[in-house]
């Protein structure tokens, strides 16, 4: 996946994962603090990778409005046509990889499972 994404898009995956959050999101915002645990990076690793994708151009950063000391990470136009140009790349590799190597009733099960899993995850979620 890194060299697929590095060698088509000049980026690295947890970039791509990053633009992929800020891009699915209604706002195209997600707070700094949310978006490390989405990228399933560290805050201080989300912060020295946010600072070099600022550089590109691709996101920005600003004040929470509703939290002073809240910070948000914002897509840039930039970023949002980076991230449309990768997640082909991404869906490709991923089907290589994974989906390719099930036999249909494997899939089958796969996706049962996934579909109990994130009806629980809702349940939880909407329970907070």
């Amino acid at each position: 996946m890194e060299i697929e994404l590095g060698d088509e898009c000049n980026m690295c995956l947890s970039e791509f994962e990053v633009l992929y959050h800020l891009s699915e999101s209604p706002t195209h915002s997600v707070r700094m603090t949310e978006l490390a645990a989405l990228a399933r990076l560290s805050p201080s690793g989300l912060t020295r990778r946010f600072d070099l994708m600022i550089k590109r151009g691709w996101v920005t950063r600003e004040r929470c409005d509703q939290d002073r000391r809240g910070v948000l990470a914002l897509i840039s136009d930039e970023g949002i046509q980076q991230a449309a140009l990768a997640a082909p790349v991404y869906r490709n590799v991923q089907e290589e990889l994974f989906f390719t190597q099930l036999k249909d009733e494997q899939l089958e099960a796969l996706q049962g499972i996934s579909t109990a899993v994130t009806q629980a995850a809702d349940r939880v979620h909407t329970s907070l």
